[in-house]
């Protein structure tokens, strides 16, 4: 099943076959790849982005280079704190993140994430592939409310990238 999610500003597209142990997510943003990058590698720019945007977050700890650790911690408004960790395995500048994913709630559900930043001229497609260990973790991953989290955080950067944008003009 290839769902797609329309948003005000944008679209994010998801391919989410069944029986398949990944999803793809693809989304274009109205930014050089450099900046979108950054979107991604800056802790300062990763909290105000990543999650749904009733959540906080904290990045705990962010080391954007391969062998780097990172961590973010979010809390929604009840004050309950939902964390997510994992290793950056490779990391080229503009082009490329490799890292693993888990969410601490269920330990040892384990993900890969690839993501590549595409230039489209002045725009970026941002294309993300998530390989789980096995179809039920996905599934379960898909279940727990993960495309709605995304589509959330993927407009909230999208937000962050027209005000990088507009300083640096």
């Amino acid at each position: 099943m290839t769902t797609k999610a329309e948003t005000k500003t944008a679209k994010t597209d998801y391919v989410i076959e069944p029986g398949k142990q990944e999803i793809t997510i693809t989304r274009v943003f109205d930014a050089p790849r450099e900046l979108v990058f950054k979107a991604f590698t800056d802790p300062k720019l990763v909290s105000q982005w990543f999650g749904p945007r009733e959540y906080t977050t904290t990045v705990d700890k962010m080391e954007a280079r391969p062998g780097g650790l990172w961590r973010f911690v979010q809390r929604n408004q009840n004050g309950d704190e939902f964390a997510f960790h994992g290793v950056h395995h490779d990391l080229v500048a503009p082009e490329r993140i490799i890292a693993t994913f888990e969410f601490e709630g269920v330990p040892g559900h384990v993900l890969l994430q690839t993501v590549n930043f595409e230039p489209l001229g002045q725009k970026t497609k941002l294309v993300e592939q998530l390989v789980f260990q096995s179809v039920a973790d996905r599934d379960g991953m898909v279940a727990s409310g993960m495309q709605e989290g995304s589509d959330d955080s993927m407009d909230r950067m999208a937000e962050i990238l027209e005000t990088l944008k507009a300083q640096r003009v």
